[in-house]
């Protein structure tokens, strides 16, 4: 079914980049079984369905202050091949679930550990959120227009890439070693370290005299006009990445802008003059004008779509790049294999749903299903 097929993993329920890292390894194939909370979580949804970080897992739930409770967790980790956690630094540790623990139960388990800042240093048992992690990497600082507070990107930067990609990838990787070694290992992930890793290129060039310490006044951080966003005149976007001289060139001659008395366009001091002319040009015509325009292969000019719109467009569709699962629209897995598909097989399961089928193929008899039933397990 996928890559991760036959892989079994415990994730003891969290929020942001956990159940993300959760996301793509059950996306690969990998049986993830949530843990829930026996109280109900309030995650702003008007449906567990539209938890999409939580699809394709079954769910029972487990009142991790109980130590009956936490001893069916450990028969799971007895069975399991990893464990994703994202708990303060110490927190499972005093739960009875902490590495030392598990690792008692089973020698070979990944034990995967998901938090802001690390499991040690000034910061570790700190409070945070994706902006306040981003802050000390430099990356948050960089973004944005020189003359404004730094925009958030979304959570993006932080707690999905910086965060649950390197989980997912970290978790993977010590699968891997454990096949042959015999021996689990801890994969603490931080979003401050992922973040700052996904930094390497701006501090190379940094450091290699290429790019100034400076907001908007590089290569791709809008400061070069021609690596940019537009105000088109619907009050649209579009976006162009003309850095090579032969899509400058294309460009140039299908909008037939004037770019004359302008000076040198790869000097900084240049750069407002040829801002100033990109503006006044995509101010004429509508956004969807610019993009029948700018449609050929060596355009680097598109439009920039809405949430609504992204679903519609052909390049999405041609690609299957959002699927239908039950009454839902929602990204497809990425990325794609050739002989082990990744697939949405379940939506976001409300707390407990098909606990009770993982159990029983877990190992537990059908007299523990039932007993754990009668206490709320399965909701």
């Amino acid at each position: 079914m996928g890559p991760l097929s036959g892989v079994k993993i415990v994730e003891l329920f969290c929020i942001g980049p956990g159940p993300f890292a959760g996301m793509l390894l059950s996306d690969m194939g990998a049986d993830v079984l949530l843990v829930d909370r026996m109280e109900e979580q309030d995650l702003g949804y008007p449906d567990h369905k539209y938890r999409y970080l939580y699809r394709n897992r079954r769910s029972v739930r487990f009142d991790l202050k109980d130590p009956d409770d936490v001893e069916q967790v450990l028969r799971l980790v007895e069975e399991a091949d990893a464990l994703i956690e994202g708990f303060r630094p110490g927190v499972t540790e005093r739960l009875g679930l902490g590495p030392d623990a598990c690792f008692a139960r089973n020698p070979k388990l990944v034990y995967g550990r998901m938090t802001g800042w690390g499991q040690e240093g000034p910061n570790a048992h700190r409070a945070g959120y994706d902006a306040n992690f981003l802050s000390v990497t430099g990356a948050l600082w960089a973004i944005g227009d020189a003359d404004r507070p730094p925009p958030p990107p979304l959570i993006l930067a932080g707690d999905l890439g910086g965060g649950g990609v390197y989980l997912a990838l970290g978790m993977v990787a010590a699968l891997h070693e454990a096949a042959h070694s015999g021996h689990g290992q801890v994969v603490d992930a931080a979003i401050s370290d992922g973040a700052l890793n996904l930094m390497s290129y701006f501090y190379g060039n940094l450091h290699g005299g290429t790019w100034v310490n400076e907001r908007s006044a590089n290569l791709v951080d809008g400061g070069d006009w021609r690596y940019g966003t537009w105000v088109c005149a619907d009050g649209k976007f579009v976006s162009t990445a003309l850095l090579q001289r032969k899509f400058l060139d294309n460009f140039v001659t299908k909008s037939g802008i004037d770019f004359g008395g302008l000076g040198n366009p790869g000097e900084r001091a240049s750069w407002p003059g040829y801002r100033a002319r990109m503006a006044a040009l995509f101010l004429t015509e509508p956004r969807d004008h610019w993009a029948a325009l700018f449609d050929g292969d060596d355009d680097t000019v598109m439009p920039i779509l809405d949430l609504l719109e992204a679903p519609n467009h052909p390049q999405n569709a041609a690609r299957g790049a959002f699927v239908e699962v039950g009454d839902t629209v929602q990204p497809a897995p990425a990325p794609r294999f050739s002989r082990t598909p990744s697939q949405v097989r379940r939506i976001s399961p409300t707390p407990g749903e098909g606990g009770a089928e993982a159990l029983t193929e877990w190992g537990f008899s059908p007299g523990e299903v039932a007993r754990l039933s009668e206490r709320g397990a399965f909701g």
